[in-house]
């Protein structure tokens, strides 16, 4: 049973975007199935971090949303542990739509009054 995924990861922010695309192309192949669709990747870009991590104050970040089996995500999970060039990341079971935050301000009661 496919599951969809989301995976965001830090990069050393060193690394130039080729170097950055020929990474994510090598992971998602991992995981990649035949006639599936490609993972939807999205560039966040160079950010600061709020703490140092590795020694790094900066990281760019990008984010991955794929259709994936979980028996692919081992070894998925363990190509990215092994790349240097990979400061954190983080792989989430995307469950549908956030739930959108309530607002502090007046409701419709306190309008009518």
């Amino acid at each position: 049973m496919t599951r969809q995924y989301e995976v965001v990861y830090i990069f050393d922010s060193a690394l130039e975007e080729a170097a950055i695309n020929e990474r994510l192309a090598r992971f998602h192949s991992l995981i990649q199935q035949s006639g599936a669709e490609a993972p939807q990747v999205n560039h966040w870009g160079k950010r600061t971090l709020a703490y140092p991590v590795k020694k790094h104050e900066t990281g760019y970040y990008v984010v991955a949303k794929f259709d994936a089996e979980a028996t692919a995500l081992p070894e998925f999970e363990r190509a990215i542990k092994l790349d240097d060039g990979v400061l954190r990341f983080l792989v989430v079971v995307n469950e549908g739509a956030q739930p959108v935050p309530v607002t502090a301000g007046k409701s419709d009661e306190e309008d009518d009054e």
